[in-house]
């Protein structure tokens, strides 16, 4: 893949951004002519006063629109094919995903199910399914973890098997994203540690695997800094538009960085949480980073000790063991600090053999990781993970 993707079109979203540009988003969509759209989101948002602008501004720029609410976390087969049904009943020619990393994943599905009508979206799964071209799309993170907005992955659940894979394609990437901090505002506390702890996963994730090139390196260093620098900041202060900024920045960075060198075990442990227990990604990533970070143990030491020292340099430790077991304290320091707990609870420990033959068979061949995990690592780790 490493090879391949020397010679894959990666598209990049056209970014606009700034304090108050979702009201700028009509006069692009009238620019590009599409003047019916299906605004994809979830309940919370739909009673929100955000969605409500949205609309009124739509209206104005008399550019109709449906609109798909019923997106749940780790969204689903019947979420993209109800949403397809509104999309093709309603003539829409593009999408506006208005939410987190679910809603964007919903809409971006939805785009490769119109552009494969006789392809199951099981069909789909895994690398490269989808080439053809599909409806644009205008992603507006709600949260600032995912970096949906960037990536070519699109993850569904399909809650009948208990499965969560990821439907990989550049074609899956937004054409256009759209950053207004002003919309992180209102985000819960919880939401905001879970969603950016997300994105310093896929940061690390994607340095400390094999698959990394120069860009990709340079992406998640960048967005290491800015998460240690402004998540808790963010967290404490909801209405500092500044540390908003920054983490959507951080979140947009990690998710160009490991779309293209990919991620590892604490993603293919995860999806199994996300599968058989709906547990929310974010969240479950945040928990299970420092897990497996220490197993990996010298493996990623030096690693590890680069982002230390780029975070913050640190004069008194004298090897690079000592920085990277720093770096997996301060990961620790600040789930804590904002009420992740160290655990995922309340899971059925006879479920777990289930759960390590689908990460093992995600994870290999797969994901570049620094270090190939047994079945019996795994099992190990999953109890060490869970209460």
């Amino acid at each position: 893949m490493k090879i391949a993707s020397k010679w894959i079109h990666w598209r990049t979203p056209i970014l606009i951004k700034g304090e108050n540009s979702l009201q700028q988003l009509p006069k692009v969509l009238e620019q590009n002519k599409q003047t019916r759209v299906l605004i994809v989101t979830d309940k919370g948002l739909s009673e929100s006063g955000l969605l409500d602008t949205l609309c009124a501004d739509l209206q104005c720029a008399n550019i109709d629109y449906a609109i798909y609410d019923k997106t749940v976390p780790n969204p689903t087969v019947r979420n993209i094919e109800e949403a397809l049904t509104l999309f093709c009943d309603q003539q829409c020619k593009a999408m506006i995903a208005l939410g987190g990393g679910s809603v964007i994943d919903c809409a971006k599905v939805v785009g490769a199910r119109f552009a494969y009508p006789n392809k199951s979206i099981s069909k789909m799964k895994g690398q490269l399914k989808v080439r053809k071209e599909t409806p644009t799309l205008y992603a507006v993170p709600t949260t600032a973890g995912s970096g949906s907005e960037a990536t070519l992955a699109a993850v569904v659940s399909n809650p009948a098997t208990s499965e969560k894979y990821a439907i990989n394609s550049p074609v899956l990437t937004p054409n256009y994203a759209l950053h207004d901090p002003k919309l992180l505002v209102n985000l819960p506390p919880f939401m905001t540690a879970t969603t950016g702890m997300d994105a310093l996963t896929h940061a690390i994730e994607a340095f400390i695997g094999k698959s990394n090139t120069q860009k990709t390196r340079d992406w998640s260093k960048q967005a290491v800094v800015l998460i240690f620098g402004n998540l808790e900041q963010s967290y404490i202060e909801p209405g500092d538009l500044t540390a908003r900024a920054s983490m959507q920045k951080a979140s947009y960075l990690a998710g160009k960085a490991f779309t293209r060198a990919y991620v590892g075990y604490v993603h293919a442990i995860a999806h199994t949480f996300g599968g058989f227990y709906q547990v929310p990604h974010g969240y479950a990533n945040a928990i299970i980073l420092p897990y497996v970070l220490e197993f990996y143990d010298d493996v990623v030491y030096d690693l590890l000790a680069e982002l230390a020292d780029t975070v913050q340099p640190i004069n008194q430790f004298s090897s690079n063991k000592e920085k990277a077991l720093w770096m997996i304290r301060e990961i620790k320091r600040m789930n804590k600090a904002m009420g992740i707990p160290e655990k995922i609870a309340t899971i059925d420990k006879g479920v777990i053999p289930k759960m390590v033959e689908r990460a093992l068979k995600e994870a290999n061949p797969l994901y570049p990781v620094p270090k190939i995990l047994t079945k019996q690592d795994l099992y190990h780790l999953y109890y060490q993970i869970t209460e």
